[in-house]
């Protein structure tokens, strides 16, 4: 049975041209018979006329099955799209059943949160991030690697979609590997921002969320930052925090940076940036992790797992109370 008018108007069509060619089959086969004179032409001739009619009107049902298929189809395909799809659940629910009294899971909000810190001291550069991957209120993952290699004088830290952000960070990487090949030479931190600045600028209508810092150093700029976001607008600076937690990040630093710090004294204070951005960001958390880059490149100094952390100093704590 046809469900909607768009059916029902195909139906009534297809039975109206049924009856026009039946009605055009029996007149030519009433004008046979007028010059037909035995009875056993004429048996033929309305067997024929039979297997005409049938042939006709079973071609003719396929294609009208055909027809409504395909509307079907493409209402489904509509629906869909107008549809929202519940995450949590894998639930499908139509717009169109709002009026009706159906309760179903909320879907998930996607809020990115993270907290990413760079600065310069006297001897380079200090990258400090968090490692937790969270989908709204819900953690998706405690040990994401937010700083990610572009080539051995330059690295990119991660903000807003993880996929985004690790595609384009990559393809940098790509790219900086053939420059280095066909130029012989290392891409400047200068050129490797312009380059994905440019990247992302031409795709800036794909709805992605990228907010990068892109830090090395090299032998005509010496140690530089740069802010790179899915605008594709380009920054430059000696320091910069990004994502939900940057705000309290920023107070550290505000508070604690000063001119000339060694190396030991930013790794510190990258530390207790990032430590304190978690105390008050919900969507902050996992592991603190902490590059240093010199002209020598870049590498790791410090992990830790906040949970463990949080722990010791819960034991140091009581084990002082107990002692008093």
């Amino acid at each position: 049975l046809p469900y909607n008018n768009f059916d029902k108007n195909i139906v009534e069509k297809n039975q109206v041209f049924h009856q026009r060619t039946r009605d055009f089959i029996s007149c030519k086969a009433s004008n046979r018979f007028s010059k037909v004179g035995n009875l056993r032409t004429k048996a033929v001739a309305v067997i024929a006329l039979g297997f005409s009619i049938c042939f006709s009107a079973n071609a003719h049902l396929n294609l009208c099955r055909r027809k409504i298929f395909q509307t079907r189809l493409m209402n489904d395909y509509k629906r869909f799209s107008n549809s929202k799809l519940d995450i949590r659940g894998g639930a499908f629910f139509d717009s169109s059943m709002d009026d009706c009294n159906i309760k179903s899971t909320p879907p998930l909000e996607f809020a990115h949160g993270t907290t990413t810190i760079s600065f310069k001291f006297r001897e380079g550069i200090i990258a400090a991030v968090d490692s937790r991957a969270s989908i709204g209120n819900f953690v998706g993952s405690k040990t994401v690697q937010k700083v990610l290699p572009v080539s051995k004088n330059i690295i990119g830290t991660m903000a807003g979609g993880a996929a985004d952000c690790s595609f384009w960070i990559r393809k940098l990487q790509s790219q900086a590997k053939l420059y280095e090949l066909s130029e012989g030479t290392d891409m400047t931190v200068s050129r490797a921002s312009r380059m994905l600045a440019n990247f992302l600028y031409e795709n800036r209508g794909l709805d992605l969320s990228i907010g990068t810092m892109i830090m090395g150093y090299d032998n005509i700029a010496g140690p530089s930052i740069y802010y790179v976001d899915n605008t594709g607008r380009r920054l430059e600076g000696n320091m910069f925090a990004v994502g939900s937690g940057s705000t309290f990040a920023l107070g550290v630093l505000d508070t604690e940076f000063k001119d000339g710090l060694t190396e030991s004294e930013a790794v510190s204070l990258g530390i207790k940036a990032i430590r304190h951005a978690t105390f008050r960001d919900a969507f902050s958390g996992g592991f603190i992790a902490v590059y240093v880059i010199t002209s020598n490149g870049w590498r790791k100094v410090f992990s830790e797992d906040l949970a463990l952390s949080a722990g010791n100093v819960l034991n140091e704590i009581n084990a002082n109370n107990r002692s008093e």
